[in-house]
């Protein structure tokens, strides 16, 4: 065959080459959020009117009572979705590409101004720790028009990593 349709795989592991074992480890929610807490790269999965996924590349953190938390604004395609249809996923990942991962399914509150002030205070501290001007910082919300979208864990995948399936890695070692 040629062209786009032809596929030739070459194996290219010897004995020495060191292989990545896929992982998967279930932890409980308060192992969880331990593991969240220090990431803040994260996948939003939301509901579309016809069911479709709508997934969004976000920042996000954990508040002091363990919710994830999204900073947003009232007319992006997340925060009517959510607003619509609590039901959410975020899929939370490592700055590493090839670090560990974990989704995590929620149901989701979104607030808007001026009743996220507060809650958009503590999302910049779980992620950035303190601003050196909080009056500053709460004008520049309100004007911005800022809204936050706040995600109770209801379940969640085990911590994963990529790589080779175990039986897959020994047959090559093999």
């Amino acid at each position: 065959m040629h062209g786009c349709c032809s596929l030739r795989v070459t194996l290219k592991y010897g004995p020495n080459m060191a292989r990545s074992i896929a992982t998967s480890t279930t932890v409980g929610l308060a192992e969880l959020l331990d593991f969240i807490r220090p990431r803040h790269r994260l996948l939003l999965a939301t509901a579309r009117r016809d069911g479709r996924p709508q997934i969004s590349p976000v920042t996000g953190g954990v508040d002091m009572e363990g919710r994830i938390v999204i900073s947003t604004y009232p007319a992006r395609a997340k925060t009517r979705n959510a607003a619509r249809d609590s039901r959410v996923s975020v899929l939370v990942v490592s700055d590493d590409w090839n670090g560990p991962w974990v989704q995590v399914d929620g149901d989701a509150k979104v607030l808007h101004m001026p009743e996220a002030a507060d809650a958009l205070v503590e999302y910049f501290r779980c992620i950035s720790g303190e601003h050196p001007d909080w009056d500053e910082y709460r004008e520049a919300m309100r004007i911005q028009d800022k809204s936050l979208i706040r995600i109770t864990p209801t379940r969640w995948g085990p911590i994963a990593t990529g790589g080779f399936p175990a039986d897959v890695a020994a047959r090559l070692d093999g």
